[in-house]
């Protein structure tokens, strides 16, 4: 899975992503809101375990690199989640502290969400944070999600659920076309 937009690359981490993952998972500015800090030992727990989501479920969460440097700024990806009991696919990222408020996280989630649409059968899409992420939920309603529910949960008291399914997808993508021819000439 190796994904393209405007400004960033998405890739496949690998092991040697350790130092610039630990600067954002590291940071506890940016992790403010999950459930516990990251030390060294969890950041390449990390690290492994989305290689072996790639091998076993065919995506996970990925490298958000910069295009123009190939400086990885945070990660972003598909991963299956427990959301209120059930295991579904959820959209997930986070972007190194110097890097937030640019654009990026919508950029690459928006980007994960059309390759999941595109690449996989889900009939919807799941964003979850801890209830007080704003800047989480909003980012994930600036890629077309919509608020589902608030569910307790042990780790976070409360998260809050996002979700965009299949059609709502097309739909967009029909009125961005739409939009896009009407105001050209022939």
């Amino acid at each position: 899975m190796v994904l393209e937009t405007q400004r960033l690359l998405l890739r496949e981490m690998s092991r040697e992503d350790y130092d610039a993952l630990f600067r954002v998972l590291g940071d506890p500015e940016i992790m403010c809101h999950y459930p516990y800090s990251f030390d060294e030992q969890r950041v390449r727990d990390w690290i492994e375990r989305n290689m072996n989501r790639y091998r076993q479920d065919g995506f996970g969460l990925c490298a958000v690199c910069l295009k123009d440097t190939g400086e990885m700024i945070g990660d972003c990806g598909l991963t299956l989640q427990k959301i209120n009991g059930e295991v579904l696919p959820e959209i997930g990222f986070h972007i190194r502290r110097d890097c937030q408020r640019k654009g990026y996280a919508r950029e690459a989630a928006k980007a994960v969400r059309d390759w999941a649409f595109r690449n996989t059968e889900v009939p919807a899409l799941y964003s979850c944070c801890k209830y007080t992420n704003e800047s989480s939920f909003r980012t994930a309603e600036s890629i077309g999600m919509r608020f589902a529910c608030e569910v307790p949960d042990e780790a976070n008291g409360t998260t809050h659920v996002s979700v965009i399914s299949r059609e709502d997808w097309i739909r967009e993508i029909n009125n961005n076309q739409h939009s896009n021819h009407s105001g050209k000439r022939d």
